[in-house]
């Protein structure tokens, strides 16, 4: 039976709400054992630092929606900050705390941290499962590497009408990593964040976290640390040239990201005509990468660079195998660049502490299956990123009702999420 483009995108999008509906309970579970098993509550204070940038060459800043289709946090290419506090003291009746920030990060004196009321409302203790599980109806074929031609052994398949329950939760498992944690509303302790209703101004381009930093409020010990330059905001992905089309092998290269510890690729396209959905990976053993696309630790990059999975900082190209994408229709890359995290602890072993700040990064981006000299607005890169044989005479740029189908950004998403 033939699916439509968004029962396809409604299936997917399922699959992936399951998942990360198991990760949240098995993340839960173990962090609250972790609590338990501590001596003293500690406040706990992160900063999840990211740069997002489009793929598209040309794509106006500040196209709606693209960094969120992809687990970013806005719709603009840019910097992004997450600020989040626990608190093991109950919330008092007017919450008061905010971040003190260096002059180089251009957002003010402070940040105010909120309490976000509702949430905290409707909130109840953390941990509960969901009441029903159901397995969702859908084909998927995951191919891996980065090679010309597809490699023996591929595509694995998976087709739920085929497997038990059990099958399913061992396929969507994925690779091992460690869960984190993030600071979040839990009954009976402080919870803070920024942005917020209060604030919710950008990151400026030219923002800098590197300097002192001062977090206090009227429920937190005083919390200074300073950031050095290692573990400021990344540099964002840029892809230097591509070459191919999904019906051939698909070169890519990007700018080595000097504070980057390693990066990871991986695709997805939907085939119509078959209901398929069609996953492919940067990893050199089978990976889909289902939680690979977010933070990781640095201990988890530094093992799934050893066993394959993640590419080393030294690599700056990658190819998607000849063929696999040419009946899909609209594929896309996601590109992560992982950054290693600034952990610090107050006081410091051996003593227990009071406090503890983390500082987690990471830097994205996302690129059509077309080569560069084919892309929307393409005009004016044609020498640094041609990849092709050209005629160096200029060449008219066609309208937007002339372009091919799925070319245009925003033909790329229909065809990818059925919009």
């Amino acid at each position: 039976m033939k699916m439509s483009g968004k029962s396809t995108n409604a299936i997917a999008a399922r699959v992936f709400l399951v998942f990360c509906a198991a990760v949240l309970i098995m993340s839960v579970g173990s962090v609250f054992a972790q609590e338990r098993g501590s001596k003293t509550p500690v406040t706990r204070y992160w900063m999840s630092v990211s740069t997002e940038k489009s793929g598209f060459p040309g794509m106006p800043a500040g196209m709606p929606g693209m960094g969120g289709m992809f687990g970013g946090g806005g719709g603009d290419s840019g910097k992004r900050l997450l600020l989040q506090v626990n608190s093991p003291k109950p919330t008092p009746a007017d919450p008061n705390a905010t971040h003190d920030i260096p002059p180089g990060q251009n957002m003010g004196p402070t940040l105010p941290l909120v309490t976000p009321e509702r949430e905290r409302a409707e909130r109840g203790e953390p941990g509960q499962r969901p009441d029903k599980f159901e397995k969702p109806k859908m084909r998927m074929v995951i191919y891996w590497g980065c090679s010309e031609t597809v490699k023996p052994g591929q595509p694995f398949v998976i087709d739920t009408d085929k497997m038990s329950s059990a099958d399913f939760g061992r396929v969507f498992q994925g690779r091992p990593i460690s869960m984190q944690h993030p600071p979040s509303p839990r009954q009976g302790w402080s919870y803070a964040d920024w942005p917020n209703k209060k604030d919710g101004k950008k990151v400026p381009q030219d923002s800098s976290l590197i300097g002192s930093h001062f977090v206090h409020g009227n429920y937190l010990p005083d919390i200074r640390f300073s950031i050095d330059s290692g573990h400021d905001f990344m540099a964002p992905v840029e892809f230097t040239s591509t070459k191919g089309s999904p019906a051939e092998s698909f070169y890519f290269q990007w700018n080595s990201i000097p504070t980057a510890t390693g990066y990871f690729a991986t695709a997805m396209g939907h085939d119509q005509k078959t209901g398929t959905m069609i996953i492919w990976s940067s990893s050199e053993v089978r990976e889909a990468g289902y939680s690979l696309m977010n933070f990781l630790s640095d201990e988890d990059v530094r093992r799934l660079i050893r066993d394959k999975v993640v590419m080393p900082p030294s690599v700056t190209q990658c190819v998607v195998p000849a063929g696999i994408f040419k009946d899909a229709q609209g594929g896309m890359i996601q590109f992560i660049a992982y950054g290693d995290e600034l952990n610090i602890a107050y006081p410091p072993r051996p003593k227990e502490p009071i406090w503890t700040v983390k500082v987690r990064r990471k830097s994205t981006s996302m690129l059509p299956l077309m080569a560069m000299e084919d892309m929307p607005s393409g005009k004016g890169r044609r020498d640094r990123g041609r990849t092709r044989d050209r005629d160096d005479a200029p060449q008219p740029q066609p309208r937007e009702e002339e372009r091919p189908e799925g070319v245009t950004p925003g033909k790329i998403f229909k065809g990818i999420f059925g919009l």
